[in-house]
């Protein structure tokens, strides 16, 4: 049986990545900063481990890692999905960022991304496994008071093909760039709701809706498998066709 992990995997598109691949028979490890969120994923599923890890803090990811390599005992790991990182992009305008804001939000994405896969290569070889690192359409573009955001994920779209090109061929290295992805009914359960989109929103997307979690799940699953063996240092843009569209303001 096949393991992962899954860094803020116990909401938003981290969960529905756990969910997929719980569902495809994988083993599968979480680590999220929320408590809450994280018991709520162990309860609803006793197979999982689900560790409340702060990913950007060294200590932390080292502990994760050690009772990561206890609970896989002799088995490797063959996934790591770094996900993790502050999902709200709006920093305010630049002229009014804190150095400490500017910091918080690219060590919760990179700096949590190269810990976590520093610490994994070793299981990772062991395994021939791969990596996918979670960026956005926001590395490619941009709307206004979002440049932490903005450099953080596109930190982590450079990171993915510098890691495929160091750790190939023995490990894969690729990133997935999402777009609108709605996560409502995908938070803690006292945070979740069910969506609601206006028909406009829907068609700004060639594809017609917004995206789910399921939308990044499905690559996931794709890039870690068989089938995928030789892609590596790749991106993938999933956002429904939403950023191919030339629009104009009347």
């Amino acid at each position: 049986m096949k393991a992962a992990l899954v860094t803020g995997g116990a909401q938003g598109i981290g969960r529905g990545i756990v969910q997929h691949l719980r569902n495809e028979g994988w083993r599968v490890a979480l680590f999220d900063l929320d408590n809450e969120a994280a018991a709520e994923m162990q309860a609803e599923d006793p197979d999982l481990l689900a560790l409340t890890v702060d990913v950007s803090k060294e200590e932390a990811v080292d502990d994760g890692f050690s009772r990561l390599r206890t609970w896989l005992g002799d088995n490797p790991l063959d996934l790591i999905v770094s996900n993790a990182g502050i999902a709200d992009p709006q920093t305010g305008a630049i002229e009014e960022l804190a150095l400490a804001d500017w910091r918080r939000m690219l060590d919760s994405h990179v700096t949590g991304a190269f810990l976590t896969v520093r610490a994994g290569v070793p299981l990772l070889r062991q395994a021939g496994g791969s990596v996918v690192l979670m960026s956005s359409t926001r590395a490619l573009q941009s709307e206004p008071d979002t440049e932490a955001y903005a450099a953080a994920k596109g930190a982590l779209l450079a990171m993915s093909h510098a890691l495929a090109v160091s750790l190939g061929p023995d490990i894969r290295v690729n990133c997935i760039l999402p777009g609108w992805i709605e996560t409502a009914a995908h938070q803690k359960s006292r945070n979740r709701r069910t969506p609601h989109h206006s028909e406009a929103e829907k068609a700004q997307h060639p594809a017609g809706r917004i995206g789910t979690p399921q939308d990044i799940a499905g690559l996931v699953a794709f890039l870690a498998s068989d089938q995928a063996g030789f892609i590596t240092g790749q991106r993938f843009v999933v956002d429904g066709g939403m950023s191919a569209r030339m629009i104009y303001r009347a």
